[in-house]
């Protein structure tokens, strides 16, 4: 039996400061509905512009992972991320008045505590799930960097570092599953060497560390000008280095912290890929580059497998919109209306239906003696059955006319004939914000793809809208 999607029954806030930026944040975790996903809200700027976690959305993988929508910016994603999936949790609203989660202790302890605090609900919806059947493999022949999935019975992760210097060494890390992250996972804390300490104080970067949130290593000797330069810039009366090469701020939780937050940041970039993945990953030498770019791959990979697989809609079933009552929200008439049933609506997608016949008028013109549906009229079709998601959202939807913005990546895969019966099957790209609607269309008949595309729309009243 299928598992449920997961999400948490009360909102929480969080409060602290942005590792790099510095700047004070309060972020606050909201329940968010079946099938959302992971999504950043930036309360701070106008309109309230959303961020999903996607891997195609990475922009900077430079000491953490930042994602960019239309020039909005989410920084060092990964720890909050990395807790959302170690808790089991599917869909999650994330919502900060800064670009950038505060870092708390470095580690991702105080966001799983105040997400169990909030308390997981199930949601009725089946999770979705990715089961890992090939080996699938991304390397970075620049730094040695490689990732490996391959299957397994459960979700698993090892990681496995070598800096190259003796006071880290070789460290390995792993979870054979989930329900480990928690307790052996989380609470190890990000880090850094001095040189790198150094060349991030001097550009301008952790403007929020105060060496009680992430452990520095020693990997040179350090100069008494750097000591003084420590003290200064952290406001320390000393600063001096452990015998295990640690500087004095922190004590490590565990012999191989190191290994254990790079399998942190590795689960809070796959994360990314929006699916709970069933099988074991391999990581050596991980960064947020070699992450986010297995993400994308594996990603993409998703993606192409689930729009290869045609979903089963019961044609015979009730409709909850027939012909009349179609009519009734849309202005189309015959012969332009192109639907004839609405199987399934919700606030996010729709399903129609359309039977072909020989009695089409545009077959009377369109290839004599070979009649084929015009790609255009499948789009307009199409955009007729996205139409009723679209009115959806207004309370007088007899009072709106849809009018057409963009279309964009129309493919027609193969012919429309008399016979065929399309299933149109449309899902919103993105909240409907000022009557601008954004959906992603795909066509169904006889168990194929016939044709697919990204619409743009834009709702009007009919007293408002243009004469045409």
């Amino acid at each position: 039996m299928s598992q449920k999607q997961k999400t948490i029954a009360r909102e929480i806030k969080i409060s602290g400061v942005g590792l790099h930026t510095g700047r004070q944040v309060s972020l606050t975790f909201k329940p968010a509905p079946v099938d959302n996903g992971y999504t950043f809200v930036r309360t701070d700027l106008e309109g309230r512009p959303t961020v999903e976690a996607d891997p195609n959305l990475v922009c900077s993988t430079s000491r953490g992972t930042t994602l960019e929508k239309r020039g909005v910016k989410v920084h060092t994603t990964e720890h909050t991320l990395a807790a959302a999936y170690g808790c089991d949790i599917d869909n999650l609203i994330i919502e900060m008045d800064a670009p950038e989660p505060p870092i708390m202790d470095g580690s991702a302890k105080y966001f799983i505590e105040a997400l169990q605090e909030a308390g997981v609900v199930e949601q009725d919806a089946p999770r979705r799930e990715y089961v890992i059947k090939d080996i699938i493999t991304y390397s970075d022949p620049a730094t040695g960097s490689e990732i490996i999935a391959m299957p397994a019975d459960d979700f698993q992760i090892t990681t496995m570092v070598d800096f190259g210097t003796k006071v880290l060494g070789t460290q390995n890390a792993s979870i054979k599953d989930i329900s480990q992250f928690r307790e052996e996972i989380a609470p190890a804390r990000t880090f850094c060497f001095l040189h790198e300490l150094e060349q991030l104080l001097d550009n301008g970067l952790i403007k929020g560390g105060d060496l009680t949130n992430a452990i520095v290593y020693e990997d040179k000797e350090i100069s008494e000008t750097t000591m003084n330069h420590l003290k200064a810039v952290f406001n320390r009366d000393t600063v001096s280095v452990k015998p295990n090469g640690v500087l004095d701020n922190l004590t490590l939780h565990y012999p191989n912290e190191a290994a254990r937050h790079k399998l942190l940041d590795v689960m809070g970039d796959i994360a990314l890929v929006g699916r709970r993945i069933r099988g074991k990953i391999i990581a050596n030498k991980p960064g947020h580059f070699t992450n986010t770019q297995f993400a994308k791959k594996l990603a993409k990979i998703i993606h192409a497998e689930e729009r290869s697989m045609i979903p089963k809609f019961d044609i015979y079933q009730k409709p909850l919109m027939d012909i009349n009552d179609i009519m009734k929200v849309l202005p189309h008439r015959p012969p332009f209306l192109l639907i004839d049933k609405i199987l399934e609506l919700s606030d996010t997608n729709v399903v129609g239906l359309k039977n072909v016949t020989m009695n089409e008028p545009f077959f009377v013109g369109h290839f004599p003696g070979a009649p084929v549906m015009p790609g255009v009229l499948q789009i307009e079709a199409m955009a007729q059955c996205g139409g009723i998601l679209a009115l959806r959202s207004v309370p007088d939807p007899e009072n709106y006319l849809t009018f057409f913005m963009k279309i964009e990546s129309a493919k027609f895969k193969t012919q429309v004939n008399p016979g065929d019966t399309l299933i149109f099957s449309l899902k919103l790209a993105a909240p409907i914000r000022r009557g601008i609607c954004h959906m992603e269309g795909i066509i169904y008949a006889n168990n194929k793809i016939v044709c697919e595309a990204e619409l743009m729309a834009m709702l009007k009243r009919k007293d408002d809208a243009p004469a045409l």
